[in-house]
């Protein structure tokens, strides 16, 4: 069984980016509904028992992994994020490949926006690297997740559901995400682009 996972800071310390209502409201009503739901699956299935999120995603369809991929990528969203006056920046190799395949941190920055505002009706813009360290933004639909179907490791996530930011932005998509880069927990961004795997959650949410 799975559990919601423990935010790494208050539900208050993001604000004013995201104020108490607002994460309150998505933390405890739709994360939460997601790994419920995924456990009522897990109760039935006995296929799923022993497995990983990450190994649940990878191998179902449907129902359960519209929760699973929903459960990781809400976990993913929150651990990439920090409160104000954090210190960490990207590493010096972070930078590089930023600079070498968007032309630097402004150009990334843009184009992120850019990309979560275009993502149509619900879903998420990702930073993703391939094996070889190539950066990518990737824009995914509903649940859907960068790295199924060998495609790239995630790095960093903005969710552009509208119940991610519609009590504090109404519409205004653009103002949530550019926001939410002065936010990044780059050491979480770091350690991800530092790896050759895709970050594994799962050990914070085991029941």
């Amino acid at each position: 069984m799975f559990k919601l996972p423990n935010l790494p800071y208050a539900k208050t310390a993001l604000a004013p980016f995201l104020s108490e209502e607002q994460m309150t409201y998505h933390y405890d009503k739709h994360h939460k509904a997601y790994i419920d739901n995924l456990n009522k699956f897990m109760e039935t299935d006995a296929s799923l028992k022993g497995k990983s999120l990450e190994e649940i995603v990878l191998s179902s369809s449907g129902g359960v992994f519209n929760n699973a991929a929903q459960a990781y990528n809400h976990t993913f969203f929150w651990f990439n994020m920090q409160a104000p006056g954090g210190s960490t920046k990207p590493s010096a190799a972070l930078t590089a490949a930023i600079t070498r395949d968007f032309g630097g941190m402004d150009q990334l920055k843009e184009k992120f926006v850019d990309g979560g505002v275009k993502t149509f009706g619900s879903g998420w813009i990702w930073l993703c690297a391939d094996n070889a360290g190539k950066l990518s933004l990737v824009s995914t639909s509903n649940a859907q997740v960068p790295f199924t179907n060998n495609g790239p490791r995630p790095l960093m996530v903005a969710d552009v559901w509208e119940h991610a930011y519609y009590i504090d932005y109404r519409n205004l998509r653009a103002k949530f995400l550019e926001t939410f880069w002065t936010h990044v927990n780059w050491d979480f961004v770091n350690q991800n682009f530092e790896s050759n795997k895709v970050r594994e959650l799962t050990t914070s949410m085991k029941a």
